[in-house]
C-alpha cells in the first residue's frame, strides 16, 4: 500500500474529489496539475482502485496512461510500483509499461504505461480498446502529433463504441479550454501545487553568439553554458538540472565541465531518450551524497522528476520537427524555447525548496520569445499521420476532433508519399499493404523498405538497416550507413544495444504482418548481395526521391531536385549514385547537406525511384545556351540519364519554347530597329491618352498577345537566330485599330515627324513621358502657339536649340516663351553667334536655317 508520508507529499489528492465528478457526470475531464503534484503516478492508481480516494475503496478498474516519450513511460510506471511497494512489470505487479521493443505487463497488470505512438498501434488493432476503463493522456500540453491523433481516436471511440469510457486530458500547463472544447466541454480540474519561490539569474553570453540554425548549435553558447553551470556551482547549494536541445549538445557540455567529474566534485550525468536505462534510473533514484549536474534536454521539462535539484541553468534552446516539403527533406531543428518552457524548466528548481534559475539570455528578449511551442501538427512531416488516419477510415482527416487542423499542403505531400510506396488508393483509402505498414511501427517510409526490401535480402538484413535509419547513429559512426551497419554490430554502446533490440523487434513484426501477395517489383537476387549493396538498396527504397547522382567530387543532385552535398573528409566521396538517408539544409544554403547515406549505382537507383522514371521529347528554352533546345531524354526525376539531338521536334512545341525563351529573355530577342522602335513608343503614347482603341504596347501585354501580332514569325522561327531577324515594327503593326478605322490617323495624331517654320520636318521624340520637339531656335520663329498632339490633347515639349544644336530653353508654351524668355536667351546667344539672325519680335521674324550671311 501506498505509504501514507508519500500520500501527503502529493497536493494533487486535493483534485481527486473533484476529478471522480467529473469523470462521473461527463465521462471526460481535463486535470490541469504543476509537476511534482502526483497527477502521473497518484491520479492512475486512484482511477485504478488500487488506492483509495479519501478513504473510501473503489472498484479496481483497468487503466492505461499515456506518456510522449519511452523514458517517461518506464519511470512513472516505476513511481507507481514504488508506491505500491511492488516492482514494475513484476509476475503478481499490477503496474506494468509498454514502449516500442519492450513489454513489461502481464495478466495482474491493472495500470499499464505507454507511449502514444504504442496506444496508436492498439487502437488501431482494436479501436474498443477492450477492457481498458480509463484512459489517461499525459503531457498534453507538449502537443506531440501522436498524442493529439490519440486524442482525435479516442474521442471517435467514445462517441460511436463506447461512451462509457472515461478519458482524462492531464497537463502540467496546457490550454485547459480549448481540451476542454475538444472533449465535448469537459470539466476542468484543477490542483494547486506546492511551488517554493525561484530566483530568476539572467545570464547573457559576454559576446554575440550566433542563432541556431538546423542541428547547429553556436560553440560559444554552448562554452557559456558551461562556465553558467560553473558559477551556479560556487554561488549556489543543490544539483544542478541543465537544459540543453539534444544529445549533442549535452555531450559538448559534458566534456566541457570534465567529463563525469564537474568543477567541486560534482558528478556529471546525461539524461534524454538514448540514454542507457541505468543512467536513467540513477538520475530518477535521487543523489548519492554528492552534488549532481544532470544535463537534460526537454524531456525533463515535465515528464520526469529529478529529486534534489535547487539549481535549473537553461539554454534557452529546444528542438522541434520541421518538414521542407519542397525539397522532400524533414529533420529536427533547433529554435528558441518558448516562455512556456522557459516557465516549466524554472519550476523544475523549486519543487523541493526555494531554487534558482540561470537563463543564459538577456531579460529583454525575454518578450521576444514564442509565448508557446509550435504544435507538432502544424510543423511536421504528417505521412505517418496520415496512414493512422487513412487506417482509422479518415483520409482526410476532416472528421477528426483536432486542436489544430493539419496543414492542407503538408497533407498533400504525404499523402503523395502514401501513394507512391502503394500505402494508399487513388482515394487516400488504405490497401492491404497500407495496413501492414502501419502495423510495423515506423515511419511508412521505413515500412516500406523493410516490407519490399526483406523480399530481395531477407529479413534480418532489412531489419537491421531500417533500425538504423528509424534512430540516426550517433555522429561518430560515421555518414556512410554501411560502415555505420557494421560498427553497430561491432558496437558495445548503449546505441548499438537499442540498435539490436529494435532490429529484433522489426524483424519479429514483419513476420507477422507479411505474406507471399506482398512481393516487390523486381526479383530476388541470384547471390546473397554485399552489406553496402543491402544498405544502399535499403536506404533508396525508404528514401526514393533522395536518390542522388554525383556532378563533382562531394556535389550531388538528388532526383528530386535538390542539390547535395558531403561534408569534409566524407567516407562516400566520389561514389557515382548515393541513396540519402538523412540530410538537413542549413539556412541560406542551396544544397543539402548529407548526414547519413549509402553508395548505390544506377540499377539501384532506377529499381528504388522507377516510378520517377521518364523517356520522351524535351524542347524547351534553354537559360545556358539561351535558345530553343530540342532532345531525346531519360530521366530518373530531376536527374538526366542520356539525351540525344531531336531531329524534328512537334512545331507546337519548339513555338512554346520560343515563347518562353520571349517571357525570360524579354522582347529585346527581336530586331528592334529606330522605326519600330519609335513605333511602338507612338502607339505607347496614344494609349496613354486616349486608350483604346489604341493597343497596349508594354512587355506584358505584348506577351499576351503575341498570337495576334507575331503569330505568323513564331510559326516559321525553329531558334533564336530566327527571332533576331523578325522586324518588331512590321509585326507591331498588325496590332493597328484597322477594324475602326483609327489606324489611318497615326500620322495625324502622333506624327512621325512634325514641319516647322522653316520647313524642316523634325522628328517627334516620343519616349519620354511627354512628346519632345527638339529643334533650333531660329527654325521657330513666327509661330505663334505650341504644336499639339492627339487632336490637340497634348502639347509637345519643345526643346530650342542653339546654333550649334545645344539646349538653350525648354518650353511648353511657346507664345509664352516668345513674350517672358526669349529676350533673356537672346542676350546669351547673340554674342556668341552674331551671324545667325535674333530679331526683336520673334513671334512676326521668318524662320530660317541659315546664317545672316547666307540669306537671300
Amino acid at each position: 500500500m501506498i505509504p501514507d508520508d508519500a500520500l501527503e507529499r502529493l497536493p494533487v489528492r486535493t483534485a481527486l474529489p473533484a476529478l471522480a465528478r467529473a469523470l462521473d457526470g461527463h465521462g471526460a475531464a481535463v486535470l490541469c496539475a504543476p509537476p511534482g503534484t502526483g497527477k502521473t503516478t497518484l491520479v492512475p492508481l486512484v482511477l485504478a482502485g488500487l488506492v483509495p480516494a479519501a478513504g473510501a475503496a473503489a472498484p479496481v478498474r483497468r487503466v492505461v496512461v499515456a506518456e510522449p516519450r519511452r523514458i517517461a513511460a518506464r519511470a512513472a510506471a516505476r513511481r507507481m510500483a514504488w508506491l505500491l511497494g511492488e516492482e514494475a512489470g513484476g509476475a503478481t505487479g499490477r503496474v506494468g509499461f509498454t514502449v516500442r521493443g519492450e513489454r513489461r505487463a502481464g495478466p495482474a497488470t491493472v495500470v499499464e504505461v505507454v507511449t502514444t505512438g504504442v496506444l496508436l498501434q492498439r487502437l488501431q488493432r482494436d479501436p474498443e480498446l477492450s477492457g481498458v476503463d480509463v484512459v489517461v493522456l499525459d503531457e498534453c500540453h507538449e502537443r506531440h502529433l501522436d498524442a493529439d491523433t490519440a486524442a482525435a481516436f479516442l474521442l471517435d471511440v467514445r462517441a460511436t463504441l463506447r461512451p462509457e469510457l472515461q478519458l482524462v486530458a492531464a497537463s502540467a500547463t496546457t490550454d485547459a479550454e480549448g481540451w476542454a472544447r475538444l472533449l465535448g466541454d469537459a470539466p476542468v480540474v484543477e490542483a494547486q501545487g506546492v511551488s517554493h519561490p525561484v530566483e530568476v539569474v539572467w545570464a547573457p553570453p559576454e559576446r554575440a553568439v550566433r542563432p541556431p540554425h538546423g542541428m547547429r548549435v553556436d560553440p560559444a553558447l554552448l562554452e557559456h553554458v558551461a562556465a553558467v553551470v560553473r558559477r551556479a556551482l560556487r554561488e549556489r547549494e543543490g544539483d544542478v538540472l541543465c537544459f540543453l536541445p539534444g544529445v549533442g549538445e549535452i555531450a559538448r557540455v559534458a566534456g566541457l565541465l570534465g567529463g563525469e567529474r564537474a568543477p567541486g566534485g560534482a558528478e556529471v550525468l546525461q539524461v534524454h531518450g538514448r540514454a542507457p536505462a541505468a543512467v536513467q534510473d540513477a538520475v530518477l533514484a535521487g543523489g548519492s551524497g554528492r552534488r549532481r549536474v544532470v544535463l537534460a534536454t526537454s524531456v525533463a521539462e515535465s515528464s520526469l522528476t529529478v529529486p534534489g535539484v535547487r539549481i535549473v541553468v537553461d539554454a534557452g534552446l529546444a528542438r522541434e520537427p520541421r518538414t521542407d516539403h519542397a525539397r522532400g527533406l524533414s529533420a529536427l531543428t533547433t529554435v528558441r524555447a518558448s516562455r512556456a518552457a522557459a516557465r516549466q524548466r524554472a519550476g523544475r528548481a523549486g519543487r523541493e525548496a526555494p531554487g534558482t534559475v540561470y537563463r543564459c539570455w538577456a531579460e529583454a528578449d525575454e518578450i521576444r520569445l514564442p509565448a508557446f511551442p509550435a504544435a507538432e501538427i502544424t510543423v511536421a512531416d504528417l505521412t505517418a499521420f496520415a496512414l493512422q488516419a487513412a487506417c482509422w477510415g479518415d483520409p482526410d482527416a476532416s472528421g477528426l476532433a483536432l486542436l489544430d487542423a493539419p496543414p492542407a499542403g503538408a497533407l498533400a505531400a504525404a499523402r503523395a508519399v502514401l501513394t507512391a510506396t502503394g500505402a494508399v488508393d487513388a482515394g487516400g483509402r488504405p490497401t492491404d499493404r497500407g495496413r501492414r505498414m502501419a502495423r510495423l511501427g515506423v515511419h511508412p517510409r521505413l515500412a516500406r523498405a523493410l516490407l519490399d526490401g526483406a523480399q530481395e535480402v531477407g529479413a534480418r538484413r532489412a531489419a537491421e538497416v531500417v533500425a538504423l535509419l528509424s534512430e540516426e547513429p550517433p555522429r561518430e559512426y560515421g555518414d556512410d550507413l554501411a560502415a555505420a551497419w557494421r560498427t553497430a554490430r561491432r558496437g558495445g554502446d548503449a546505441y548499438a544495444g537499442r540498435w539490436r533490440a529494435e532490429a529484433r523487434r522489426l524483424e519479429g513484426s514483419l513476420r507477422t504482418v507479411t505474406d507471399d501477395g506482398d512481393r516487390p517489383e523486381g526479383s530476388r537476387a541470384a547471390s546473397a548481395p554485399t552489406d553496402d549493396a543491402v544498405a544502399g538498396l535499403v536506404a533508396a527504397l525508404a528514401f526514393p526521391e533522395r536518390v542522388a547522382r554525383a556532378r563533382g567530387e562531394r556535389s550531388y543532385l538528388m532526383v528530386s531536385g535538390t542539390g547535395a552535398e558531403l561534408g569534409e573528409g566524407s567516407q562516400l566521396r566520389s561514389a557515382p549514385w548515393l541513396a540519402v538517408a538523412v540530410a538537413d539544409r542549413p539556412v541560406a544554403a542551396a544544397s543539402a547537406r548529407v548526414r547519413l547515406g549509402a553508395v548505390i549505382d544506377e540499377g539501384t537507383a532506377r529499381a528504388a525511384a522507377g516510378a520517377l522514371f521518364a523517356e520522351g521529347e524535351e524542347v524547351h528554352w534553354s537559360h545556358e545556351r539561351r535558345d530553343v533546345v530540342a532532345r531525346r531524354v531519360t530521366r530518373l526525376g530531376a536527374v538526366e540519364l542520356s539525351a540525344a539531338v531531336l531531329g524534328a521536334p512537334a512545331p507546337e512545341r519548339v513555338r512554346a519554347a520560343l515563347l518562353e525563351g520571349l517571357r525570360c529573355e524579354g522582347l529585346g530577342l527581336l530586331r528592334w530597329g529606330p522605326e519600330a522602335t519609335a513605333l511602338r513608343q507612338r502607339l505607347a503614347f496614344l494609349r496613354r491618352e486616349l486608350g483604346e482603341p489604341w493597343p497596349d504596347v508594354s512587355d506584358e501585354a505584348l506577351l499576351e498577345r503575341t498570337d495576334e501580332w507575331l503569330g505568323v514569325e513564331l510559326g516559321r522561327a525553329r531558334r533564336r537566330a530566327d527571332l533576331e531577324r523578325v522586324d518588331a515594327g512590321q509585326a507591331l503593326e498588325r496590332l493597328l485599330p484597322w477594324a475602326t478605322g483609327d489606324a489611318a490617323r497615326l500620322a495625324e495624331l502622333a506624327p512621325e515627324r512634325i514641319e516647322v517654320p522653316s520647313g524642316s520636318r523634325i522628328r517627334v521624340d516620343y519616349g519620354a513621358g511627354q512628346p519632345v520637339l527638339a529643334v533650333k531656335l531660329q527654325e521657330l520663329f513666327g509661330l505663334q502657339e505650341t504644336p499639339r498632339l492627339a487632336g490637340g490633347r497634348v502639347p509637345v515639349l519643345v526643346h530650342l536649340l542653339s546654333p550649334a544644336g545645344r539646349p538653350a530653353a525648354v518650353t511648353a508654351d511657346l507664345a509664352s516663351f516668345w513674350r517672358d524668355g526669349y529676350r533673356a536667351v537672346r542676350a546669351e546667344l547673340r554674342g556668341r553667334y552674331p551671324r545667325h539672325p535674333w530679331p526683336e519680335d520673334p513671334s512676326a521674324a521668318v524662320a530660317t536655317r541659315r546664317t545672316n550671311a547666307r540669306r537671300p
